[in-house]
């Protein structure tokens, strides 16, 4: 069984405001995301243990980095329009060969300048289309 690690990410681009695809995994210092399914229990009184389906399929994505406002690459040319704007993002995250693009709406740019001086920024996403996020 092969296994991975998360070092050297080979993909993590996030659309610009004009739908050009940007690779800013050099600002990006962590993220997390979720795949998560809504589910409906439909347990009758005749069961002892819960049924459940499985309803609508979600995705949110928080990325996490260091400020870089040097280019029009930088993470900051990407997201110093989320405040202004709701243009949905193509983000496209390939781990191990393994690819998950979604359509996200980005609904935060937050800056942080922590106590020792420190300049990160966080931009939390959620899933705009409606198509059901799906490994490649």
């Amino acid at each position: 069984m092969a296994k991975s690690t998360g070092l050297a990410i080979t993909t993590l681009s996030v659309d610009d405001s004009g739908g050009t695809a940007r690779d800013i995994r050099n600002d990006i210092t962590n993220w997390e995301l979720s795949t998560p399914r809504e589910e409906q229990d439909v347990t009758g009184i005749d069961k002892s243990a819960k049924e459940r389906l499985l309803l609508l399929a979600d995705f949110s994505i928080g990325l996490n980095g260091v400020f870089n406002p040097a280019a029009t690459t930088s993470s900051h040319a990407v997201f110093r329009t989320v405040p202004s704007t709701s243009v949905a993002r193509t983000v496209t995250l390939v781990v191990a060969a393994q690819t998950l693009p979604n359509e996200v709406l980005f609904t935060d740019y937050q800056l942080t300048r922590a106590e020792n001086g420190a300049l990160t920024w966080q931009a939390p996403g959620v899933l705009a289309d409606g198509t059901v996020p799906t490994w490649a």
